[in-house]
């Protein structure tokens, strides 16, 4: 499974329909339809990534609470925020933005405050998830599952293994045309960025033109910019080193033993997916009842390894079985993450200059 969540600040395009999910293990909640619905104690609308739920939790979720859930899905954040905005935000009353998203929402004065006194388990979380940069003290919402981006090669291939991002312009001879880069701007030039020193947000002009020339130079060894046809390529050989999506990584190694992750020694990015409150839930307190069920410790746990996304519940990770707890490509060792940045929001101008490096880089 591929869930490609990560594509960030970028028009949007379908990424999965219900029948994809079938392969994975999650048989996709009913999608119902879009029509604004009145508020009810007894049931509770949720807006979320597809994947994310299937019947069997759903059906736990109500068990436990008596609550019924229904659960519709969205394959963007933008197309998410989008019909919020149109719609009011009136039917949902739980929500799964991405962290800088959640930022967005708070700018826009879409997201409920937290109760933190009806929340049970919040301090289950890892203490780095306990004061988010994105949401400072979690105000507005709680951290569900994340990842990093980095490199998967096939250590057969390879006399010497990457650790870094240099690593592709030091053997970028070597790896002529069996290069892929993300086709995401703020990934792309945000690991360039880090390659130079500069954080994964720099607004520098300076650093960004850096950037840019830097990924010039590299140009010629580059195969494409793709999220996702890097899994077949690296599996067949084709490729030699690519970059990607930890969770992605995950699943195309289980494929074939050779293949390896690694988290850039200088730092990458750190995402992850959150469960937040709109303002105009028609359900709050079904909402806060959603959240305690996900913070219950083999709830998460379910989750982290039915998705191959990390868990940010400290008591959840104690219950993985040994082979994922001790799985570097989704839980890094802690060095690694403390080099890592959270993407954030940049405004027009600075965003304008990403785009226009970022068409003239994958253009010709």
């Amino acid at each position: 499974m591929s869930l490609n969540r990560r594509r960030f600040f970028q028009s949007s395009t379908l990424l999965l329909a219900g029948t994809t999910l079938s392969s994975c293990g999650w048989t996709l909640a009913s999608v119902k339809p879009t029509a604004t619905r009145q508020g009810s104690a007894d049931e509770l609308y949720i807006y979320t990534w597809a994947g994310y739920t299937d019947d069997d939790l759903l059906q736990r979720f109500q068990e436990e609470t008596g609550i019924r859930a229904v659960a519709d899905v969205f394959d963007s954040n933008e197309a998410m925020l989008a019909r919020l905005q149109a719609s009011g935000g009136g039917d949902y009353s739980i929500i799964y933005p991405s962290d800088y998203m959640v930022q967005k929402m708070v700018e826009l004065d879409l997201l409920r405050e937290l109760d933190h006194d009806q929340i049970v388990g919040l301090d289950r979380l890892f203490p780095r998830f306990q004061n988010p940069v994105y949401d400072p003290h979690n105000r507005y919402s709680i951290p569900l599952s994340w990842g990093t981006t980095g490199l998967i090669y096939n250590r057969t291939q390879l006399l010497e293994p990457p650790q870094d991002w240099d690593y592709l312009w030091e053997h970028q001879g070597d790896l002529r045309k069996r290069i892929t880069l993300l086709n995401d701007v703020r990934e792309v030039i945000g690991a360039t960025l880090r390659s130079l020193g500069y954080s994964y947000n720099s607004t520098d002009p300076e650093a960004l033109e850096a950037a840019y020339q830097k990924l010039r130079d590299l140009k010629p060894a580059i195969a494409s910019f793709t999220s996702d046809a890097w899994r077949n390529q690296i599996l067949t050989g084709d490729l030699l080193v690519a970059m990607c999506y930890a969770p992605d990584a995950n699943e195309v190694m289980q494929e074939n033993e050779d293949l390896q992750y690694v988290l850039p020694l200088s730092g990458s990015s750190l995402w992850g997916d959150t469960l937040v409150i709109p303002r105009t839930a028609p359900n709050v307190a079904g909402a806060y009842a959603w959240i305690n069920f996900m913070l219950q410790p083999d709830i998460a746990a379910e989750i982290c390894d039915r998705l191959s996304f990390a868990t940010p519940n400290e008591q959840a990770f104690k219950q993985l079985p040994r082979r994922i707890r001790e799985n570097v490509c989704l839980f890094p060792p802690e060095p690694a993450i403390g080099n890592c940045e959270g993407l954030i929001p940049i405004d027009e101008t600075i965003s304008a200059l990403y785009d226009r490096y970022w068409t003239q880089l994958t253009s010709g």
